[in-house]
Order: structure tokens, then sequence, then C-alpha cells
């Protein structure tokens, strides 16, 4: 027995140092490598199961396919879609001509803008605009919840495809794993087409899991389209039971105009992705010629993911705090941000730019919240006004600067978002629609309480300070 405990050992130290040199070879951000290294040292056997599920680095050999369909799509959307006159802000182009170089997200002109901050504004909404859909519905999402709401949304699909609409459905496969296989089985029997983004199955379980797609996309006939932070789930109306039936607060798009060609882009590129069907016919960028629009918004959809050579939609962060002269205002609902990113932000904050980041004051993740917690006051530390939101829980993603700029979509001010999720946020250019984006943080705002005027979390004893550090060490793991 002794003699086997001692081969079973020398086997499992070989496997932890194959695995330590594995992450070690990865040459990924040194941060993340000592996190995973620390991981498998350290928490026997369950170290090495974690990173074999979510750590290990496929995006080059197994992503790559995505990157091809990208340039396609480039070329099938420019060939139905022309601009005139199309001026772009002088100030504006270091950030605008970043999204252009790096991913060929281009800018549209002419788009109305709708903004909802709760799911009593957005889902009548979305149930309205599918009611009224003639040709084809797409739908991106991370979460299609099975209950009262999400059903709801099925029955409206249902009623659309009984009338002929083309309808796609795209749900993550890990964001859904709740959901019964028979609720997406009764779309398809209806001639909805659903498919799962990257099903997680044994053996291919963990190349798959950490990648999810976390875009939330709704696209209705080519002209309207919705992007935020909203998932189809009854909990941004009703609350959570468990958590004494907290709201969500999240905040929700909807865009008419030139600009959902950018959507459908996104939309079309994942279908790909999911389907390996191509779909490039001109129905999907229709004209919006006979459209009559409120204002004449400038905007840009902008996807990242682990198959792009560069997170652009965090280096758009980092570009517009860079760039801020007055004020940077950014909700969050995971405060887990990037070197670069927390870097830019204590720059921005130390130059005298007026700095906010708003935060739940109650996390729906327990380590998440913990770990997030030094990184919030060492913002503090810097200058940034940080600010604890009391009136549920706050989900909502979105960044406005300068009355120039603002940015709604999927993107956690994280680690998760910025390098491993596949995420989607439209940037806004001018005074409109900032301004309400801007109002909409000062709202809550005064809905919340100042990180600084909370004891335990401004001035921690030694030992929650020492936990928190702790935690923190594997912030780049989540």
């Amino acid at each position: 027995m002794h003699e086997l405990n001692l081969v079973l050992g020398i086997i499992y130290y070989i496997f932890v140092v194959l695995t330590v040199g594995h992450v070690v070879m990865d040459n990924r951000q040194p941060a993340k490598t000592m996190a995973w290294a620390l991981v498998i040292l350290f928490v026997p056997v369950a170290g090495i199961i974690l990173y074999l599920f979510f750590g290990v680095n496929t995006r080059k050999e197994r992503l790559v396919g995505k990157r091809s369909l990208d340039e396609l799509s480039r070329r099938s959307m420019l060939s139905f879609v022309g601009q005139q006159n199309l001026q772009l802000p002088e100030d504006l182009k270091p950030v605008i001509d970043l999204f252009i170089n790096q991913s060929f997200s281009l800018p549209f002109k002419d788009n109305e803008v709708e903004i909802y901050t709760d799911g009593y504004q957005f889902f009548p909404a979305l149930l309205s605009a599918i009611s009224h859909a003639r040709n084809h519905i797409h739908i991106d999402m991370y979460i299609f919840e099975e209950d009262p709401l999400g059903n709801l949304v099925a029955d409206a699909l249902v009623q659309k495809a009984r009338e002929g609409v083309e309808i796609r459905v795209i749900y993550d496969d890990v964001g859904c794993w709740r959901v019964r296989h028979r609720f997406f089985e009764r779309l398809r029997e209806e001639g909805i087409e659903v498919v799962p983004f990257l099903p997680v199955r044994f053996p291919s379980f963990t190349s798959k899991v950490n990648y999810r797609n976390h875009r939330k996309l709704v696209i209705i006939d080519g002209v309207l389209g919705f992007v935020g932070g909203m998932n189809i789930a009854l909990r941004y109306v009703k609350g959570v039971p468990k958590k004494g039936n907290a709201v969500w607060r999240d905040t929700m798009v909807r865009v008419t105009g030139s600009g959902v060609y950018t959507l459908q882009r996104a939309f079309l590129i994942d279908w790909y992705f999911v389907d390996r069907t191509l779909l490039s016919d001109q129905r999907y960028y229709p004209e919006n010629s006979g459209l009559v629009l409120k204002d004449s918004g400038l905007l840009q959809t902008v996807t990242s993911g682990p198959d792009s050579p560069y997170p652009d939609i965090m280096q758009g962060y980092v570009r517009i705090l860079m760039n801020a002269k007055d004020y940077v205002y950014i909700e969050t609902p995971y405060f887990l941000p990037t070197e670069p990113v927390l870097f830019a932000l204590k720059t921005a904050a130390v130059a005298g730019v007026d700095v906010r980041i708003l935060v739940p004051e109650r996390n729906d993740s327990w380590f998440t919240d913990w770990a997030s917690r030094s990184y919030l006051r060492e913002a503090v530390e810097a200058g940034v006004k940080v600010s604890l939101y009391t009136a549920g829980f706050l989900h909502s993603k979105l960044l406005v600067c300068d009355d120039k700029i603002s940015t709604c979509g999927s993107t956690n001010l994280d680690f998760r978002s910025f390098e491993n999720n596949f995420e989607a946020n439209t940037f806004f250019y001018g005074a409109d629609v900032a301004g309400r984006m801007k109002q909409i943080f000062i709202d809550d705002e005064s809905r919340s309480v100042l990180l600084s005027s909370v004891p335990e979390r401004a001035r921690p004893r030694f030992a929650v300070r020492l936990w928190e550090s702790l935690v923190r060490l594997l912030s780049p793991l989540m």
C-alpha cells in the first residue's frame, strides 16, 4: 500500500510539473500565469481539474475559423451599405479609428436611440417589436430563461413563425444550463432555428466551457435592434426571491436606423460560427431611406472575444479614459479591472478628471464581491469616486464621457468580459445620447452611498483585508 501511494504521488507531481509548464509556456499575462500556478500547486487534484476546465487556452487553435468569417461578413455588408456625406467628429476620431482599424467596426449615422432602464420598459418594447416583424427575427442571448417571461417571449416567437417570419435564436449553452431541452425543442418544432453557442459536451468540455457568448442582441427585419445587458429572464421584472426580490437594474438600448447593420453583422458572424451557414442576402441589410428619425446620431457596434488578436472593447475603454477631459462615469456589476484599465482609471483621476464608478452594494456572486473590494479601495485612493447602489442589484454596463461619447452593452469591467467572453457594445457619439446616459447615471447615483461612508468597506479589519488580498490573487481567473 505504501509503495502504491508513493507511485501515485510521483505520478501526481509529474502531472503538476507538466501542467505548470503548460501554463508558463502559454505566455499569457504574468498575473494570470502566477494565479494558475498557485491554484495548481496549492489546491491538490482540484487545481489541475479547474485548469483543464477553465484555464486551457484554446483560442488560437480552435476559434481561428471565426476570424476568417469576419472577413467574409465585411464584404457582404459593404456590398449593400453605403453612406453619403458621413462626417466624423474630429475630437472623437481617435476612438472611432481605433475600432475601424482593429475590427473594421464601421460608424453609421442617422440613428434613433431609445434607452430602457428596467424590464418593465424593455420587455413590452421587445414584444411589440417581435409582433411587428415581417421578414426575420434574430436573437443572440446569453440567458433565455425558462420562466413565465421566457415562455411569453417564446410564445410570441412561435406566433411569428406560424405567420411565416424567419427566426433564428442563438443561446449560450452554459448560460442556459438550467433550461430544459424541451423548451428549445418546442421552438424548433415550430420551424424556428435554435442553436446553442459552443455546447459543452464530454469530452470537449474542457475546450469550451471558459469561452462564453455573453452578448445580448435582438435584430428585427434589419431595421430595428436592441443591445445592452438584459437577458430574457423574469428577474429583471420581479427580482430574485432568494435575494429579497431585489430587482435587477439594467440598461438596454433600442436602435432604429442604419446602425442596425452593425448589430446584424455581429449576429450573422455568430450564426456562421454556430451553424456554419453564411447569410449574406441583401434583405438582412435593407435600405433605411424611408425612415423618419428624431435624431441623426452616430454610432459603432464593437464586438470582442477570445478569437480576436486584440481586446477591442477594453482598448476602447482605455482610449476613452486617457482622452477624457472633464468626466467619465461608469456603471458595472463586477469590478475586477485588468491592469491597463485600472491604470487608465487611476491616471485619469490623478489628472483631475471626475472619474466615478457605480457598483452594486451587494453582488450576486459572493466570491467576485470579495475579490473586487481591494480594487475599489485602490481606485478611491487614486481619487476615483466609488458609490454602492442600494436600490436593488445593479447589472447595468454603461460608460459616458465628457458629454460626447457613451457606450452600453454586455461588457463588465472584469477580466472575463475583456479576455474570455464574446461581448458586444455599441458606442454612441454625440451630446444627445451622452446626456441621457449621464442623467441615468446621476439618477442611479442618487440611490447609492459612497464607499468611503461605509466603514467596514472603506477601512476593514486586518483579517478582512488579508482575506480580500488572498481572493484578489484569483481575480484574473474569474
